[in-house]
């Protein structure tokens, strides 16, 4: 009971801080996108990225990214491709930090519920026997009720952390779509997007492959 309320203490600590962190990032305004890229097409490239340096959003980082490197003539496709992959993948992985371990309190829990379950109905057995012929009913329910408690409190743990797990991760999955939509028009526009044929149809999807 004394680890479940560790583990239940530090779910609702990783579900707290990933909440603030989406929302002070702004993860669901991506108005801005459309902004800079009429910017992009209408004014330049200095225009667009005075409007994303602006954003703490991720895409945002990827589109800057992108447009420097796409307006870099000393970049081949493949190093654009190369480098706005590298920084989605940074800022992923910074959109992704402590959720497997809020993933892993989510499944331990319920198993160590269990854990504690059997190691109480194994004790309440043992003290059935030490009691031999005397068996008193009322000290067995009370030995399994109380032994009931730790996968109850399992569960307890476990299903609101796998629900804040899903939801955080449901959370990166639209940014990450919104990364590759972002940075395949970015580089549309520089005309530095991979030929697309019949027999290589996934180009298109590796110049954001680290995303």
């Amino acid at each position: 009971m004394g680890v479940l309320l560790g583990l239940s203490v530090l779910a609702v600590a990783i579900i707290i801080a990933k909440m603030y962190q989406f929302t002070r990032g702004g993860l669901r305004r991506t108005a801005f996108v459309d902004e800079a890229l009429g910017a992009l097409e209408a004014v330049g490239h200095q225009a667009a990225l005075e409007i994303l340096g602006k954003r703490r959003h991720p895409v945002a980082r990827v589109m800057e990214g992108a447009i420097r490197c796409g307006a870099d003539p000393a970049f081949s496709t493949r190093d654009v491709e190369a480098e706005v992959g590298r920084i989605g993948s940074a800022e992923i992985r910074n959109l992704e930090s402590w959720l497997r371990g809020l993933s892993s309190i989510a499944h331990l829990s319920p198993l160590l519920g269990l854990l504690g379950t059997v190691t109480g109905m194994i004790t309440a057995f043992m003290r059935l026997e030490e009691g031999g012929g005397r068996v008193d009913p009322a000290m067995l329910a009370g030995g399994i009720w109380e032994a009931l408690l730790t996968t109850a409190f399992g569960l307890t743990v476990a299903i609101p952390a796998m629900a804040g797990f899903y939801y955080l991760e449901g959370r990166v999955d639209e940014v990450r779509a919104a990364m590759k939509d972002a940075s395949v028009r970015v580089l549309r526009h520089f005309g530095k997007t991979p030929h697309l044929s019949d027999q290589d149809d996934e180009h298109l999807e590796d110049a954001t492959h680290g995303i």
